[in-house]
């Protein structure tokens, strides 16, 4: 059989199914604007359907499938989720920052409240498991591919396209989960610089030196008024400063 007599395959427009991916929601969770990330993952998907359809016009079918299959899509999430968490993540440690130096933080103490590198690690995989629905509509695209790599059955091409389309939707429920992830986030970063805007030098190591200056003032008095008897060792000391 000729490739002229196999079903084409015609990679589906994503646009509408992308939908707020594209358009955007109209939110700024925990006050970021997540535009240009929202907007490189868009692209990203448009480059790989665009590539798919070269490869395509070019009878390199397994070529074309690939270009657009699961692996390239996770690729794609998971950049627009780190470039997420490292966004939250910047503006959290800038606001703590801020917040400690109004305070007067010691930086030891600060140092324990900005995200670590484990915390941040943590953090990306939270928001990244949004797109649950999304990787298990990638399972149904990896299922049909082969159907679209031989071409044979049109029912197959076409099973394959509406999972293309179906993980489009599930990318834009993703977004919103995502974003919606990250309010919640963001708040928690909220109590900790409340907690900090509000921290105050401990009280306890000046009350504590003010009572032992105290203490050693009186003791002083009681000596030198014949009150308490001086110790031998501070008898010398004394001795040997007034000999001077």
């Amino acid at each position: 059989m000729t490739t002229s007599l196999l079903i084409p395959i015609r990679t589906p427009e994503l646009g509408p199914s992308l939908g707020k991916v594209v358009v955007g929601t109209g939110q700024r969770p925990a006050g970021l604007d997540l535009t240009q990330i929202r907007l490189g993952l868009a692209t990203q998907l448009f480059d790989l359907v665009g590539e798919a359809r070269r490869l395509a016009d070019e009878d390199e079918r397994q070529a074309a499938v690939d270009a657009i299959g699961r692996p390239r899509w996770l690729e794609a999430w998971e950049e627009a989720v780190k470039s997420v968490t490292d966004t939250l993540v910047d503006r959290a440690n800038a606001r703590i920052g801020a917040a400690s130096d109004a305070v007067r933080m010691p930086t030891r103490s600060r140092g324990k409240l900005l995200v670590t590198p484990r915390e941040r690690r943590t953090l990306q995989t939270r928001l990244g498991s949004t797109a649950a629905g999304m990787v298990k509509s990638l399972d149904d695209v990896e299922a049909w591919s082969s159907e679209a790599v031989i071409g044979k059955s049109g029912d197959g091409v076409r099973a394959w396209r509406e999972a293309i389309r179906t993980a489009a939707r599930r990318l834009e429920a993703a977004w919103i989960a995502l974003e919606d992830a990250v309010v919640v986030e963001g708040a928690r970063w909220d109590e900790v610089v409340r907690d900090v805007s509000v921290w105050k030098k401990p009280m306890w190591p000046v009350v504590a030196t003010g009572v032992v200056a105290a203490v050693g003032a009186i003791w002083l008095g009681l000596v030198f008024g014949g009150y308490v008897d001086s110790p031998p060792w501070f008898t010398a000391a004394w001795s040997a400063v007034t000999r001077r």
